[in-house]
């Protein structure tokens, strides 16, 4: 089926090329003559398409959800469906490839959900290597509740010794929390980490061997971390793979607006809770 605005064009050449009067020019188009005269009086929407391409060019896995959140926290009166009439036309689009998901084997007790900051946090480890192709693997800890990432630690080999001494770092200054959700590796199933969670009165909660979905929160971060730094990002050293991890992370928390946080970012959320504090220190 053609277009209005094909046959329009099609009638500007007619005109253009053969010199005939509008009249025959649309009849052999097919189309009405309010047509071809009619001239669009919508804005100039030239600056905003600017912005959404910069924003997009700066982070290029935010869909036009997400972009619109930014758009607006910049002071742009723009509704959902503008950006993404204006996404789709400037072909912005986040390629992705979906994958085909198995169905669960067995039903598992679904944990309380955490009700505020500091109840429940989750941690786990993402590999990635170096530019000069030596393998180094990331510790990640995200508050369950906040969705603040907490620990971002990088380290060619991590011990549960090693994870402990991250921990205690940032359980130092935003207190230890109640529980902590981990899968079965050797690092979490240590004699260290299980010592520092016994002097701290920090419950471990172990998932399910093969099921990763029940750590649903550190691995859809996971996710994020591996699209927007680690695939975007070239490590030249440990140093230099903590400089740019660290500098994420505070980005993530400070300006990456959360969907399930409505929009908020994780920090913002957090001060909205302000009330609900971890728990102190406990020694």
């Amino acid at each position: 089926m053609v277009k209005p605005a094909q046959r329009k064009q099609v009638a500007s050449w007619l005109v253009d090329r053969f010199k005939v009067s509008a009249r025959r020019a649309c009849r052999a188009a097919g189309m009405v003559r309010s047509m071809f005269y009619y001239r669009s009086q919508a804005k100039d929407r030239t600056p905003l398409v600017h912005r959404m391409r910069e924003l997009a060019e700066t982070r290029p896995r935010f869909g036009y959800r997400r972009l619109h959140v930014m758009l607006r926290r910049d002071g742009w009166r723009v509704n959902e469906k503008l950006v993404y009439r204006l996404y789709r036309a400037e072909g912005l689009e986040v390629r992705t490839r979906t994958r085909r998901r198995r169905r669960p084997m067995g039903l598992r007790t679904v944990p309380p959900a955490a009700s505020r900051p500091g109840q429940r946090w989750s941690m786990d480890f993402v590999s990635d290597v170096l530019e000069d192709g030596r393998s180094f693997r990331v510790l990640t800890v995200v508050d369950c509740f906040t969705r603040q990432s907490e620990v971002l630690e990088p380290g060619t080999s991590m011990s549960g010794s090693r994870g402990a001494q991250a921990l205690d770092v940032v359980c130092r200054q935003k207190g230890y929390p109640e529980m902590i959700t981990i899968d079965n590796g050797p690092e979490f199933t240590s004699n260290a980490l299980d010592a520092w969670a016994y002097r701290h009165g920090v419950k471990l909660d172990f998932i399910r061997p093969g099921k990763p979905t029940e750590n649903g929160y550190i691995e859809s971060f996971n996710g994020r971390l591996r699209d927007e730094c680690l695939n975007t990002h070239l490590f030249f050293s440990l140093a230099d793979a903590k400089k740019k991890l660290e500098a994420w992370r505070h980005d993530y928390n400070d300006c990456r607006p959360h969907g399930s946080l409505n929009d908020l970012t994780p920090n913002e959320f957090a001060r909205s809770k302000a009330n609900n504090r971890p728990r102190t220190q406990r020694l």
